[in-house]
């Protein structure tokens, strides 16, 4: 799942000042460009994703092995690396966070 850096930057602060609540942050990518963040989530999460200024691209059944980037991640690199023993983010959890993310923005911008 795919987000502008700067929102998830927050809802990777978000998350972990909540942690012990709601469950920690998975893994996180960053693209070689720092214009996106990428966030591990189950499988099945593309299907039911519709929040706005995201993606969350639905991989080809096979999942992905902890410790290789994605195809579209290879100019980037963890953010957050995976743990084995770790798990990848929920998403109710990520959705909660990218909304607290959006106001804190915008009320800072409107604020400049």
């Amino acid at each position: 799942m795919t987000v502008p850096a700067r929102q998830g930057l927050e809802a990777v602060d978000i998350i972990r000042r909540a942690a012990d609540r709601d469950g920690g942050v998975g893994p996180v990518l960053h693209d070689g460009s720092g214009d996106t963040l990428g966030f591990l989530v189950p499988p099945g999460t593309a299907d039911g994703w519709d929040l706005p200024g995201s993606a969350c691209t639905q991989t080809n059944g096979r999942g992905m092995r902890f410790g290789e980037l994605p195809p579209a991640a290879r100019d980037g690199g963890w953010l957050l690396p995976p743990d084995p023993a770790g798990g990848v983010t929920d998403p109710e959890v990520l959705r909660a966070a990218l909304g607290e993310a959006a106001r804190l923005i915008e009320a800072a911008d409107s604020c400049s």
